[in-house]
């Protein structure tokens, strides 16, 4: 078997790649700052992560660095851009041109990173024919015209929670089988499809955790001093 082949059957655990994009917008940096070589050490600082997982990750790629040297940045953003696909463009629609939808259509950041927004489609007869970034709204019924003629890789929904289910139904319907999923809601599909979600609700929850946690820490470290004084000795 040959050592390419080896690399596609190795199971990368889904932790492990949900990291990757961490670590590789960390070489990222490193490389635009000019670095030729980063120790798991640095690379870890940069990605909020420990070395240890750092180098266990990196093992997945076949990447082990060198003692004392660390890893050779170029090569490893080759390895780990040829590992996350990103060595070629995806070509993305985006369903549900609300708020959401326009402010995802006017992101360049897609495109920067090799996911260009092919098309963008709606079911608003107010919305249908208005051209945002250059990019004319489609009516979703053309959707599987447009997956074909497009070669859409991966679907993106925001439309209301009401809707989404039925939008990705359509986009399997259409062959998309790649979905990234901004709608507050679960949705149903094949093992076969890809469904990531997006819910910007629950991000905002986990940052209200932390910070009554913070604030909770700041009152009581506020309170000690004063306790402090406050106590007679041998009490």
């Amino acid at each position: 078997m040959a050592h390419g082949d080896k690399r596609q059957a190795r199971r990368i655990p889904e932790a492990t790649v949900a990291r990757l994009p961490l670590y590789l917008r960390s070489l990222l940096e490193s490389a635009d700052e000019g670095m030729p070589t980063i120790s798991s050490e640095r690379l870890a600082e940069l990605s909020g992560v420990n070395a240890a997982k750092v180098r266990k990750d990196l093992s997945y790629l076949g990447s082990y660095g060198t003692r004392g040297v660390g890893y050779d940045v170029e090569y490893l953003l080759f390895q780990m851009s040829r590992e996350l696909g990103l060595t070629h463009d995806w070509h993305v629609v985006i369903a549900g041109i609300g708020n959401l939808g326009h402010a995802l259509a006017n992101y360049a950041g897609f495109h920067e990173r090799g996911f260009p927004v092919a098309a963008l489609v709606d079911a608003s007869p107010a919305v249908v024919g208005t051209v945002i970034n250059g990019i004319t709204v489609r009516h979703i019924d053309e959707l599987p015209a447009i997956a074909a003629s497009h070669e859409i890789a991966i679907g993106i929904i925001a439309t209301p929670a009401s809707a989404a289910q039925e939008v990705a139904d359509r986009m399997i319907e259409a062959g998309v089988s790649s979905i990234l999923n901004f709608a507050p809601t679960i949705l149903a599909v094949p093992s076969e499809v890809s469904l990531r979600k997006v819910d910007l609700a629950v991000e905002l929850q986990i940052l209200s955790f932390y910070q009554q946690r913070r604030a909770a820490a700041d009152v009581a470290a506020a309170r000690l001093p004063t306790e402090t004084a406050s106590g007679s000795p041998g009490s």
